[in-house]
């Protein structure tokens, strides 16, 4: 038996392949066999790595978990942003477009302010503010977020 189909066999407990079959395939719109989840479990073929992701989300377990290359389990914390955070990250980035605009700003383009930029230039720099911004605050909930509360 392959450590794929193992592991797979391992998550699936008690529920039978059909179930499995019908789920995975509601809700990742794929046409998985059960034939083919038994030939996996029973070692006699591996999956594509598309499988294997399909498999990892609906189990809530990494793809190197199901692959054999970790024995973790669980998949890495990554935060998302929630509404409140947007409007921090707007409220934020607006402050530095307003300190950007006047004379005494943060920043000299070349002797220029924000609007004597191009208007492509102007978009890419806020577009690049706007994504450090949300870098840094994904960064913040990662580093910042106790354990009891990662999903």
């Amino acid at each position: 038996m392959s450590v794929f189909g193992e592991r797979i066999k391992n998550l699936r407990g008690n529920q039978s392949i059909d179930d499995l079959v019908i789920k995975l395939n509601n809700k990742y719109q794929t046409k998985i066999s059960k034939s083919m989840i038994s030939r996996y479990e029973n070692g006699q073929a591996d999956p594509k790595m598309e499988t294997v992701r399909i498999f990892a989300d609906y189990f809530n377990v990494s793809a190197d978990y199901l692959a054999g290359l970790t024995d973790i389990e669980t998949k890495p914390f990554k935060p998302e942003l929630t509404s409140k955070d947007e409007r921090d990250i707007e409220k934020k980035l607006q402050e530095i477009i307003d300190g950007l605009s006047n004379d005494g700003s943060y920043a000299a383009f070349d002797g220029q302010t924000l609007e004597d930029l191009e208007e492509e230039d102007k978009e890419l720099l806020i577009a690049s503010l706007e994504n450090s911004l949300r870098l840094a605050k994904r960064i913040a909930k990662q580093k910042f977020t106790p354990n009891k509360y990662r999903k």
